[in-house]
């Protein structure tokens, strides 16, 4: 074994007893699960190449510790916030405080988490003209915290990202800091007041101070299917992603447990359809009579997790965090616009002075100057907000490689993460081909002794990397797929877009939204040298117009570099790759502001 690999397993040995100390839980083998389920694989380390490094490795662990053994479930539950938005605070606020209370009992612990926290903010880089829409609550309020908790004097750089909401949480918070501090060992009255201030911010577009059951309703549905695609661990334990993926926000999750996710997931009804080897026939309305293909016997729809193996993919994955850096702000800031614009378009209302619902405690004081009159009550309502899914369909050609692929594959993960907040479901596809030259389907065509237009003449390869039932958490090494460059060879788009339109169609949501992403016109060098020249060019035509008129399904797409409007009628060119994250937000964000589709 080589020193650096000694040095590892012993370090990794530390952080297994340390943990159990800490936790008091000595049944830990292998991974660390908190009281919310967020797992921490021990024995799965990165870099180890400087001091910050055992220092970050050794604080992820000590607060997953912490957590586990300070933060009780059912507490943490009934004091959730009602307001969606604000569910990702919470759970940074519970954080800290199991954070704080074991530094004040394990002073080690305690300057360890200090000293990470440091080395985090203060590796934090910005652009001078950054503006408040740039900054996510998120990382404002982890930065108020650790100033007004861990006492963490801040540098220039977090100081102007602070500066954009501190007086908000100033109103709300600075009075309660001492109240806070003074309760770190109850978590009832910490949590039930944290929630209490949380739930009286004013900060986000959709914040209805009152809002309370469809949220919780809509946060309990997420938990059970959440739960549904979970599978036992090594050590017979199950994920729940949900809460962790919240406090998230859109930053870059350098955790080394998030580079080990089971793969074993649940699947759906649907996903079992869609999952077989040989690609199916599917019954609808659409033939196009002028389009054959010679065989579906080579095809095939694969997940993506089972085209490499878990350890490539995890390399993989990491590669495009390393590229995520660069657009980081950018998109980003983006992201978080579609948010508020999504959370503020399913925001309630109340109707008030009814008879009957919940008491009206603003107008109380009516009877106290009055004992006389009637007590007034008020009933929540609902503006209509369509059950939604977004497939976002990537062509995985050779022309594909490089910039543009990358930036597809950070653009659908940031994409997927943004609208899964808001309810909205996000389903992720691509497609290729499985060979150059036409493969096995050319050979046996070969073998036939070549008839005359056999039509299309190569094995497609459909990709899932992530299908709209699992979450985020669990698809997202699935992404880094993208980047290998072996994967990506021919586009045949027509076939591809009917399979994300039948995949579609099977969908219980009311409202459904396909995003293309193409760099030009289909190409398959087998197919074009044995029929004429725009066969599949006609056969895409045909199958976006009947998607655009023969079916409920809104379809859009974005061209990198080439002008694709001649086979959809809403269609976007972009000339540089960097434009995309920007386009398909915007494109996004003008669907779901238009009022016919949303009422």
């Amino acid at each position: 074994m080589s020193k650096e690999n000694n040095i590892k397993e012993k370090f990794k040995l530390a952080l297994l007893s340390t943990a159990k100390a800490i936790s008091d839980d000595f049944s830990i083998n292998k991974s660390i699960k908190d009281k919310k389920n967020s797992v921490l694989d021990l024995l799965e380390l990165e870099k180890l190449e400087s001091k910050n490094d055992f220092i970050k490795y050794r604080a992820v662990s000590d607060s997953k510790a912490l957590k586990k053994k300070f933060s009780n479930a059912e507490i943490y539950q009934k004091n959730l916030p009602k307001n969606f938005s604000y569910q990702s605070l919470y759970d940074l606020s519970e954080k800290f405080r199991c954070e704080m209370l074991g530094s004040k009992i394990l002073k080690g612990v305690g300057l360890n988490l200090k000293e990470n926290y440091i080395n985090e903010l203060y590796s934090k880089k910005i652009n001078q003209s950054i503006t408040k829409e740039d900054v996510s609550v998120n990382e404002a309020f982890e930065i108020y915290m650790l100033k007004n908790l861990f006492n963490i004097n801040l540098n220039a750089v977090n100081e102007k990202i602070l500066n954009f909401w501190e007086n908000d949480f100033d109103k709300s918070l600075k009075s309660h800091l001492k109240f806070l501090l003074d309760n770190l060992e109850n978590q009832e009255i910490y949590n039930s007041k944290i929630s209490e201030i949380l739930q009286d911010l004013d900060i986000f577009d959709d914040s209805d101070k009152d809002k309370n059951q469809e949220d919780q309703k809509n946060s309990n549905n997420e938990t059970d299917e959440n739960q549904d695609d979970q599978s036992p661990d090594s050590d017979g334990s199950q994920e729940n992603q949900q809460n962790e993926e919240n406090q998230e926000g859109f930053e870059l999750d350098y955790d080394f447990n998030d580079h080990k996710i089971d793969k074993q997931v649940a699947e759906t009804d649907s996903e079992k359809q869609n999952s077989e080897t040989v690609i199916q026939k599917h019954a609808s309305e659409f033939n196009d009579k002028d389009y054959k293909i010679f065989t579906k016997e080579f095809d095939e729809i694969a997940k993506a997790e089972n085209l490499e193996s878990l350890e490539e993919i995890s390399k993989l994955r990491k590669n495009l965090d390393q590229q995520l850096v660069a657009f980081q702000d950018l998109i980003t800031k983006l992201a978080n616009k579609l948010q508020r614009q999504l959370l503020a378009s399913q925001k309630r209302a109340w109707e008030f002075d009814l008879e009957e619902g919940l008491l009206d405690t603003s107008k109380l004081t009516r009877i106290i100057m009055d004992p006389y009159s009637s007590l007034s009550f008020k009933k929540e309502k609902d503006f209509e907000f369509k059950d939604t899914v977004v497939t976002l369909l990537i062509d995985n050609s050779g022309s594909m490689r490089g910039r543009p692929i990358t930036i597809a594959a950070i653009c659908a993960d940031i994409l997927s993460r943004t609208l899964e907040r808001c309810a909205v479901k996000v389903e992720i596809l691509g497609f290729t081909t499985k060979n150059w030259k036409g493969g096995q389907s050319r050979e046996s065509w070969n073998k036939k002794h070549k008839p005359k237009n056999p039509g299309r003449l190569n094995d497609l390869r459909h990709i899932i990397y992530k299908s709209a039932d699992s979450q985020w958490r669990v698809s997202k090494n699935n992404l880094g797929l993208m980047l290998k460059e072996g994967l990506l060879k021919e586009n045949i788009d027509g076939e591809a877009i009917y399979w994300a339109f039948n995949r579609l169609q099977k969908r219980k949501e009311e409202r459904k939204i396909l995003m293309v992403i193409s760099d030009g016109a289909p190409v398959d060098d087998s197919t074009l040298s044995v029929n004429y020249g725009d066969y599949l060019e006609k056969h895409l035509k045909k199958t976006v117009k009947f998607v655009e008129n023969k079916s409920d399904i809104e379809i859009l797409a974005i061209g990198i570099g080439h002008d694709v409007s001649r086979y959809y009628s809403k269609a976007i060119k972009i000339t540089d790759v960097q434009e995309l994250g920007d386009v398909m937000i915007n494109q996004l964000s003008f669907l779901f502001n238009d009022k016919k589709k949303l009422n």
